[in-house]
């Protein structure tokens, strides 16, 4: 099993990619919100270990872009607050379960393959069909229409991001929080360039192009018209 464990505090964030590894787990570790939806958005997870107070964005934001994207990667919120009403607005978004913090490691470990067993949530998106553009999001492999996409980290990594919006235009700055996992300044045209690389790719030598500019706004990724 693959595991992101979304925690800001060091020493926590340590005590658990440890403890899980031992475990047997994959694991990886962000330290902010940011910093977990770009990887969720770019990876498959079995289980995220979400802090909900994470500096940049919250967890119960880094959930609701999830489902809204149709992420399914299962997620356990852990928190100090005991309060039914964050249990409740935990579950109401989406999460699948609720660890109040202090907690015993051998508890969180049950509840993560209490989860498995349920049926990965994440198994469901390990493929991803875009009009022409097949996605196996396991081994980071892009085809349109039978062709190969030869792509870099940071050209998946938007591919998959507008993939998983098809019709929606996301902005510029959206798009450099997810791809990068910070703030760009919008002076910049980091954005510009990789998204100039990226068209090459996916719609040379196609009859109708799929990423479209929309002027002032940003970029989507549509299947041509039938």
């Amino acid at each position: 099993m693959r595991i992101l464990v979304a925690e800001d505090e060091v020493k926590t964030r340590r005590y658990l990619f440890q403890g899980l590894h031992e475990q047997g787990f994959t694991v990886d570790v962000a330290k902010d919100g940011n910093a977990a939806l770009a990887l969720l958005r770019e990876h498959v997870f079995d289980v995220c270990v979400l802090d909900v107070m994470l500096p940049g964005r919250d967890g119960w934001s880094v959930l609701q872009a999830l489902r809204k994207e149709s992420i399914l990667t299962q997620v356990i919120f852990l928190t100090a607050r005991d309060h039914v009403e964050d249990r409740v607005r935990g579950f109401e978004l989406g999460g699948d379960d609720y660890l109040v913090k202090p907690f015993a490691f051998a508890e969180l470990v049950a509840r993560i393959k209490n989860l498995a067993r349920r049926g990965p949530h994440a198994s469901e998106t390990k493929i991803l069909q875009v009009g022409g553009l097949h996605f196996d999001l396991l081994r980071h492999h892009v085809e349109r229409d039978g062709r190969v996409l030869s792509l870099t980290p940071k050209e998946y990594s938007l591919l998959l991001l507008l993939a998983r919006q098809p019709g929606r235009v996301l902005s510029r700055t959206l798009i450099a929080e997810s791809v990068w996992g910070a703030c760009f300044d919008t002076q910049t045209n980091v954005v510009d360039v990789l998204v100039g690389r990226l068209r090459i790719k996916v719609d040379t030598g196609f009859p109708k192009p799929m990423l479209h500019t929309v002027r002032g706004v940003g970029y989507m990724l549509d299947t041509p018209d039938e």
